[in-house]
């Protein structure tokens, strides 16, 4: 019988030493796990921050490129307008009059108009669009924006030639589409190319 208890207290001992020793992996496996979960929170925060100012950033964009664009339109209209008054009775039939100016006054008026609205983006993006500023006010920065900008311009012609001069297509209508195209171009370029902190460090760390 006392065989039988110093035994079972044995085994009881055993046991407990056995609890004793698991319970700090436990402990670990437990703190390791609330770490874990802690650092994917902190992730998932972080990625969805980034996606907001993302889409505000991009409205931004948007509202900038849209006055610019208004800018580029009234501009146009003004240079139509210069090349033949007497095509219009009044300034505003420029937009709504249905009369087809001469291709020259479309090519000239879509490339001042694109410069002024160019301009007026240029400083509105450092000022207001771009939180990140990337090389966008040194003089590389600026002679970046001229070249993209300048592609642009020469999409935005190409385009108004062949779909007015060539296609007959009435003017409004290839140039609103051609601002969408260059729309587009120009948030991804400018991005990419300029308003990139990644892109300034590496070019540090190079040289």
């Amino acid at each position: 019988m006392e065989k039988n208890i110093e035994e079972d207290k044995r085994e009881e001992q055993e046991e407990t030493k056995a609890l004793e020793t698991a319970q700090p992996d436990n402990v670990q496996d437990g703190e390791k796990t609330a770490e874990e979960k802690i650092a994917k929170q902190k992730s998932n925060d972080g990625k969805q921050l980034e996606k907001r100012e993302l889409f505000a950033e991009i409205f931004r964009f948007l509202i900038i490129g849209g006055l610019a664009t208004v800018i580029d339109f009234v501009v146009m209209g003004v240079v139509e307008y210069l090349f033949n008054p007497s095509l219009y009775p009044r300034f505003v039939d420029v937009f709504i009059g249905g009369i087809e100016p001469e291709a020259i006054a479309t090519i000239v008026g879509t490339g001042v108009g694109f410069i002024v609205g160019l301009i007026f983006n240029y400083i509105f993006s450092i000022i207001f669009v771009y939180k990140t500023k990337g090389n966008s006010k040194s003089a590389m920065g600026f002679i970046l924006f001229t070249v993209l900008s300048a592609i642009g311009l020469g999409i935005h012609i190409l385009g108004m030639w062949i779909g007015y001069d060539l296609l007959h297509i009435n003017e409004w209508i290839v140039k609103i589409v051609l601002t969408i195209v260059v729309l587009i171009y120009n948030y991804l370029s400018r991005k990419f190319f300029i308003f990139n902190n990644k892109k300034c460090k590496n070019k540090e760390q190079n040289a």
